[in-house]
């Protein structure tokens, strides 16, 4: 699933709008492990797109070292696992976090994003 790598490359490239375009109009993004205040479902790309808009404003993305990509027996669902590296913005501290994804796609585009990000990190990062 080229769009895996794709995707990654445009959050190293900081851009956001180019990341949020490759949902699905009707696409959905979702955070199983969101902490309260914090959105555990994103429907439709324009939602994904006001999500990540002001990303580079808190994260500044520097590396990505680690992209693996599990394909499933179904050619439109993969896993991905992969770190990003980079700075926090506020502080100038530098930041390393792994993430676990479950795309799904429909026509080259994503119809469904499952993050299992690990919420424990927002203390670290707001510290």
């Amino acid at each position: 699933m080229d769009l895996i790598p794709r995707a990654l490359q445009l959050l190293l490239d900081k851009d956001m709008i180019g990341f949020a375009g490759l949902w699905a109009v009707d696409g959905v993004a979702e955070f199983p492990f969101a902490p309260p205040g914090w959105p555990s479902r994103l429907e439709g790309r324009a939602a994904v797109e006001d999500y990540v808009r002001d990303y580079t404003k808190t994260f500044d993305v520097r590396a990505i070292p680690k992209q693996v990509v599990h394909q499933s027996t179904d050619p439109d669902v993969a896993v991905a696992e992969f770190d990003i590296e980079g700075v926090l913005v506020a502080t100038g501290e530098p930041y390393r976090y792994s993430y676990i994804v479950v795309f799904t796609t429909r026509d080259g585009e994503i119809v469904s994003y499952r993050d299992y990000w690990n919420p424990i990190h927002l203390q670290e990062w707001r510290a």
